[in-house]
């Protein structure tokens, strides 16, 4: 174990603990014990370290000697501070280093039995309360320790009010609540098989374990996976002393938010219930009241606001609020109950937000001044920006609307209706959008949540698991739509007298609430406003240049839209797919001589001096990479029988001749095969034609030489550059030097024998691109755990010497870029980038930064990721 003390007090005697703590206490206790630390109204408790999880994890559930000691001394300071006339109940509750609302388990009202239940009915003078809170607690603990599954205590529930004409919880009294207790109890038995628990420390014990446990549960295990969070951190269990929402109606529990999580407008956010529990909030089984009266007029809705009907309160929240935001430097997510007109913060937390609200947020921060231009920029994933370039609906287009919800997610999506998380998941697996349509959505349903295109509740409201999720996944949410009746059998849903069946195509406005039948047309996002001001902070902070790769006139137009400082990579192959030149690529490769393959040439070089002249006059003034044709022959060559028919009628032969001229021509190694610069070895005609394309081009829009950078790929060899650079070199001289300025000569490193070699290549180049689609690939892209079991192998099979200085660094992509960036920094005058995937992957960036890289070049949506995700590799190093 990391440290001897496993268990850390909070409370009015002040913490043991701080917010810095967040590794070792999880993110709610390292803040409860900050809020405790500053003297706000926090119930007492203790957290048990996120150590303890990992090794009851690793130990098949073995606990460190000495922490039933430490939680016995932790529990008797809670005793201690709530008296002796009130039974000491708890909530048990998980809490890892970063939220995962709803993954992991909580048991609440922990404590209670046959004896400490009639004490708190004394203490609290209402009888029905206490007798609702055991039931409660039976029926979480049940759920969540025993393994008894919540379904069927709804269903005895359910029959007693049936049974006793019964229509709301509200209507059962203190004896209707006890008798449902033995119900539940008997239940626990049978379906258990073994009586529940009434010791408390049998209790406390039972649901530390259980939340330690759910830590590897399957949802909570999903989502780690979906948000890159490491299995090894763990969870800590947060053990505090109970405040009641439902006791009565001076009392409360609710969610809010110091801002507004999906526009980032300066507002308190947030829901409510009255005489309620926190799980009612946040699992959506009730539909809760808005906190503000300016809310609740905007939604026309009937119920009073917290503000209108406990104002006192409602103005000690506010201020709670913005003490916290103050304090925290973020937008807080704020749990809170009021006990008999009394105020608790249960838990606060950064809180999830929409892209848009995290631009916001941080740009308003800053000019509050509690960020400075760093620290704002470093409260961006680069890797959601991609969130901010997809589609809206169009205001002008004609909807027909079904229905309205609350607006829980912004941005819109269309699919099919979907009833279920696995057919989500199903239909996403088939290439299909889809719109996952729930009463409510649970944690089990995270798989279905990240499949969908967006999701629909009948039920919950701006805090429930639906909204909370969809916001963190950036999925659009409609959520607590009421008017939608959901038939799980028939799979169907009714609105009225109008069925939306599974299948039908649906459209959902997160940002409006609106359900709308069909598909609705979409509208490209304006990337100004607190985007462009975040962008440009980024922009004036990185020193590595972003380019894009782009061939195509719609890729540059994107490119520059995006911020591109110029192209890293045109792929000139692509050029020769178009449709109107794919024939006379294929005549050409199948050429028998010469001559002939030049005359088909001369017909291709008009399409390629269009294509320059088109990429020329968009990148006006910024640095063109061109590659030349990089891939073997055999991809440019027919596989269908009509595009054979075709060809072999276009070369005049049969299609028997045609067919065994293309099984010559097939490699079985392609990837290692003629390609590249070996093309231009054996038919250099191929690259003169590129090349004179190019120049022409250059020439009709004046575009400036020193701006065209000419990309030979698939070099392994100094003897292959003293060609490439001759017959580039000849080429240019036909055109009288393109204005007497020498176009900028470079290579691709997309082997491991182009790495190794990059020192001998350096002295021939003036920049190099690494291609790290294809160096991963044939390095075998082995992390640097799978490098250590691949050498582990070999040595044990001695298909490898045991040799200490053979490293596992040395196995990986990223050791030999750094071999050859150490080569090529030897001269000074080679500019290096990346023109591989790996240019828009905030973590690839972040490594080509510190080994001083000049550019990356990415896809034109991934740019804003790239230009943040450079600016933050600044920031760091």
């Amino acid at each position: 174990m990391a440290t001897s003390q496993y268990v850390y007090s909070f409370g009015p005697q002040g913490s043991d603990g701080d917010a810095s703590m967040s590794d070792l206490l999880g993110g709610k206790g390292a803040n409860l014990a900050e809020m405790a630390r500053l003297g706000l109204p926090v119930p007492p408790g203790f957290t048990i370290t996120t150590d303890v999880c990992t090794a009851f994890l690793s130990e098949d559930g073995k606990f460190p000697d000495q922490l039933d000691k430490q939680v016995k001394a932790a529990m008797a300071k809670i005793a201690t501070h709530i008296g002796e006339d009130t039974p000491v109940l708890v909530s048990v509750r998980s809490g890892g280093r970063v939220s995962m609302p709803g993954m992991m388990d909580t048991v609440l009202n922990l404590g209670l039995n046959a004896e400490t239940v009639e004490r708190l009915a004394h203490s609290s003078g209402d009888a029905r309360f206490a007798w609702d809170s055991y039931r409660r607690f039976i029926q979480m603990y049940g759920d969540v320790v025993m393994d008894v599954s919540h379904d069927y205590f709804e269903e005895i529930l359910d029959d007693y009010k049936l049974d006793h004409g019964l229509e709301q919880d509200s209507d059962l009294k203190a004896e209707d609540w006890q008798k449902i207790v033995a119900l539940y109890r008997d239940c626990i038995d049978r379906e258990a098989e073994t009586t529940f628990p009434d010791d408390p420390e049998e209790q406390i014990w039972g649901a530390i374990k259980a939340v330690f446990q759910s830590w590897n549960n399957t949802r909570a295990q999903t989502y780690r996976r979906l948000h890159s969070i490491p299995d090894e951190w763990g969870t800590a269990v947060t053990v505090q002393a109970m405040v009641f929402g439902n006791l009565g109606d001076s009392s409360a529990t609710g969610v809010c938010f110091t801002r507004n999580p999906s526009t980032g407008e300066k507002q308190l956010y947030g829901e409510f219930l009255p005489n309620a529990q926190g799980e009612d909030v946040v699992a959506g089984i009730r539909t809760p009241y808005y906190l503000s009266a300016a809310a609740r007029t905007a939604a026309q809705d009937v119920n009073p606001s917290l503000e209108e009907l406990m104002p006192d309160l409602y103005a000690q929240l506010c201020e709670l609020c913005g003490n916290l935001e103050q304090h925290f430097r973020d937008m807080q997510d704020i749990e809170f109950t009021i006990q008999q007109s009394k105020l608790y913060v249960l838990q606060t937390r950064s809180g999830k937000r929409t892209m848009q609200a995290g631009l916001k947020i941080a740009v308003d921060l800053h000019e509050e001044g509690l960020l400075d231009k760093d620290q704002a920029l470093m409260r961006i994933n680069p890797a959601e920006l991609d969130r901010l370039l997809h589609p809206t609906l169009d205001d002008a287009a004609v909807t027909d609307v079904l229905t309205r919800g609350l607006p829980a997610s912004p941005g819109a999506a269309c699919g099919k209706v979907v009833f279920s998380a696995d057919e989500a998941e199903a239909a996403k697996a088939q290439g299909e959008d889809v719109i996952l349509v729930r009463m409510e959505t649970s944690p089990e349903d995270i798989h279905g949540m990240y499949a969908a295109a967006g999701i629909l509740t009948s039920r919950g409201g701006m805090t429930s698991h639906a909204a909370v999720v969809a916001r963190g996944l950036g999925r659009a949410c409609v959520s607590g739509a009421t008017a939608l009746h959901i038939d799980f059998e028939a799979k169907c849903a009714r609105i009225g007298t109008q069925e939306i069946k599974a299948g039908d195509v649906i459209t959902i406005d997160g940002s409006t609430g609106r359900v709308i039948a069909g598909r609705v047309a979409m509208r490209e996002p304006e990337l100004t406003g607190d985007f462009a001001t975040l962008m440009s902070w980024a922009d004036a902070r990185r020193k590595l240049k972003v380019r894009a790769n782009a061939e195509t006139l719609l890729d540059a137009r994107m490119a520059r839209k995006f911020g591109a400082e110029g192209i890293g990579l045109c792929r000139t192959e692509h050029m020769f797919f178009d449709p109107e030149r794919i024939l006379l690529v294929r005549q050409m490769i199948l050429a028998s001589e010469t001559k002939q393959r030049a005359n088909f040439l001369a017909q291709l070089q008009p399409f390629q001096e269009r294509d320059f002249i088109a990429l020329f006059e968009v990148m006006q003034g910024l640095p063109i990479t061109i590659r030349l044709l990089d891939p073997p022959l055999h991809e440019f060559l027919p596989r269908r029988d009509d595009d054979i028919e075709h060809l072999a009628e276009a070369l005049g032969e049969s299609v028997e001749t045609l067919k065994a001229r293309l099984r010559v021509l097939h490699e079985e190694n392609p990837m290692l095969g003629h390609r590249g610069c070996r093309l231009a070895v054996t038919m250099p005609e191929i690259y003169e034609m590129q090349l004179d394309a190019i120049f022409a081009a250059m020439m009709q829009t004046e575009y400036p030489a020193e701006l065209i950078e000419i990309m030979i790929p698939f070099t392994m060899s100094p003897e292959e550059l003293h060609l490439m650079r001759d017959l580039l070199a000849r080429r240019q001289a036909a055109f009288g030097d393109v204005g007497r300025v020498a176009v900028k000569f470079g290579t691709m490193i997309e082997t491991p024998r182009a790495a190794l070699m990059a020192g001998q290549l350096a002295p021939l180049i003036d920049f190099a691109s690494f291609g790290s689609n294809d160096l991963t690939q044939m390095t075998m892209g082995l992390s640097r755990d799978d490098a250590a079991g691949f050498l582990e192998a070999y040595v044990r099979q001695e298909l490898l010497p045991s040799d200490p200085f053979v490293h596992i660094d040395q196995l990986g992509v990223g050791q030999l870029i750094e071999l050859a960036v150490m080569a090529l920094r030897q001269h000074k005058h080679v500019k290096i980038g990346l023109c591989g995937e790996h240019g828009g992957d905030p973590e690839s960036i972040r490594f080509l930064a510190k080994m001083g890289f000049d550019y990356v070049s990415c896809s034109p949506y991934r740019l804003p990721i790239a230009r943040l995700a450079a600016a933050q590799a600044a920031v760091l190093l």
